[in-house]
């Protein structure tokens, strides 16, 4: 199994890609921590996977408070004696154009888009290092690289990813920690369920492929990079998009 005895948190992994990751790992020999504000979605999905013998543990977290992630980082440690591989995955939207975008909309997608992924990682670092070993993936989003209308928020704390995990690439790949981010396209989760059809449809149609990426296909992405497999891919942004961005 390509990540056996790993353990691997992955960030908002109650649902869509962060669940779908969380399932692959599982099945890859991974003991995977659900870290994710929504405790009733994390314990129900880890019934879920432990009800097919997989290695799964929920912890409650608010990754845009250090204090909660130094509180989940520490719980993991002593539960696990180590960590392995770090998903920056959760995120949130609050989309609006910018005349109409509220300061506390503008602040929120900050604090935990970007805010919790500095925290997260800040916070796992230190035990990479004196491991000598570990994976950092961050997920970043096509709309940080080409800008979308109606998302400032959004667009920029993604963009900032991706300069964040230059920098650590740059930093940290001395001490054996590989970092790399994964931009992903137009994708099925809750964030695109409201969306009208008409306006979907728009969306395939920018889209090589013809289609929404689904979040398994993501979640593959973060497998090999979180794999031995990747262990020469440092400082790189894998875009799972579709050909969006050709």
């Amino acid at each position: 199994m390509r990540l056996n005895e790993k353990v691997a948190i992955i960030t908002g992994a109650a649902g869509g890609i962060g669940f779908a990751a969380a399932q692959k790992f599982a099945k890859e020999g991974a003991k995977v921590v659900i870290a994710d504000f929504n405790e009733e979605e994390g314990n129900a999905r880890v019934e879920e996977l432990k009800a097919h013998g997989l290695e799964v543990k929920f912890i409650q977290v608010d990754v845009s408070n250090r204090e909660s992630v130094n509180q989940m980082v520490s719980e993991v440690l002593e539960t696990y004696g180590k960590i392995d591989v770090l998903i920056n995955n959760a995120g949130i939207t609050r989309d609006s154009m910018l005349v109409k975008m509220k300061q506390e909309d503008f602040q929120k997608v900050l604090d935990v888009n970007l805010t919790g992924v500095f925290n997260c990682t800040q916070a796992v670092v230190p035990t990479m290092i004196e491991q000598g070993k570990g994976k950092i993936i961050s997920t970043s989003s096509v709309s940080g690289v080409y800008g979308n209308i109606g998302q400032t928020n959004y667009a920029a704390a993604k963009a900032a990813i991706i300069g964040m995990t230059k920098s650590w690439a740059k930093e940290l790949g001395r001490k054996g920690i590989n970092v790399n981010a994964v931009a992903p396209g137009f994708t099925e989760t809750n964030m695109v369920a409201t969306v009208p059809e008409k306006v979907i449809d728009s969306m395939k149609a920018m889209i090589p492929l013809q289609r929404l990426g689904k979040p398994e296909d993501i979640a593959n992405a973060y497998l090999y990079l979180a794999s031995d497999e990747s262990d020469y891919v440092h400082g790189t942004v894998l875009h799972v998009d579709g050909g969006i961005m050709m």
